[in-house]
């Protein structure tokens, strides 16, 4: 399986910001960005990146773009699904909040699995963001684990409608309705997806090198004093 490195400029603050209105950032105070040297520790010694062998990535403005960019990979054959999606945010963006999950599950994977993937589609009925893009990456079937590092002060954002956990504690993600399941003949079942999360990043450890990667600065979620990491970020890319 593939592995994706999908960070958001947001994990890398002391508190997790309020929403922005359009057009603005958050204050900085009390949601400082990490030290420079920090940030490094973290990608050298956690997600086990070098800047002497960078990965291929790309860097957005929202992390909705992520999706696209892996809908790209796939289509062009350079990435094969399901694959492995290390989610380093302070959002799990799984469809939390408006418009919320209902979409996904009851529409999306209604349909049959080559024709869900109409990115364009969904931004034109204002139903795919930044905040659930994830979970139509979920619905396309194109994850089929997702490694989530949270921000340590991050809240519990995950729709307990797709979120399992068994008797011994082991997570996944399960995507599921009504409509679906009336489908299911022509669709097949959805498949489970494994579900790892980290409440303190400094536990995570990967367990290998990953094939691509990218970063989101999300200006309604991060001040304008994290952007001075953003290149940082990048010496560990190769931007294409």
């Amino acid at each position: 399986m593939q592995r994706i490195l999908d960070i958001d400029l947001d994990f890398f603050l002391a508190d997790c910001c309020p929403l922005a209105e359009i057009g603005t950032r958050p204050d900085v105070s009390g949601h400082e960005p990490w030290k420079e040297a920090d940030v490094r520790r973290f990608l050298e010694d956690q997600c086990g990146l070098d800047k002497k062998r960078p990965v291929p990535g790309r860097i957005f403005m929202t992390h909705d773009m992520a999706l696209s960019m892996w809908d790209e990979l796939v289509r062009d054959g350079r990435l094969s699904a399901p694959f492995s999606v290390t989610h380093i945010d302070a959002h799990s963006d799984l469809g939390i909040g408006r418009p919320g999950p209902g979409f996904v599950l009851n529409t999306v994977i209604s349909m049959h699995p080559q024709k869900r993937c109409d990115i364009s589609h969904y931004y034109d009925m204002h139903e795919l963001d930044e905040a659930n893009y994830l979970l139509f990456a979920a619905g396309f079937r194109y994850v089929g684990e997702i490694i989530n590092v949270r921000n340590p002060k991050s809240h519990e954002d995950i729709p307990r409608e797709i979120l399992h956990v068994s008797e011994n504690g082991e997570k996944n993600i399960r995507l599921c309705s009504f409509v679906s399941k009336l489908m299911e003949k022509n669709n097949g079942s959805e498949p489970v997806i494994r579900y790892e999360e980290y409440r303190n990043p400094q536990e995570y450890k990967a367990q290998g090198k990953f094939d691509f990667a990218s970063l989101a600065v999300s200006p309604r979620y991060s001040p304008r004093e994290a952007d001075a990491l953003i290149d940082v970020i990048a010496e560990y890319f190769t931007v294409y």
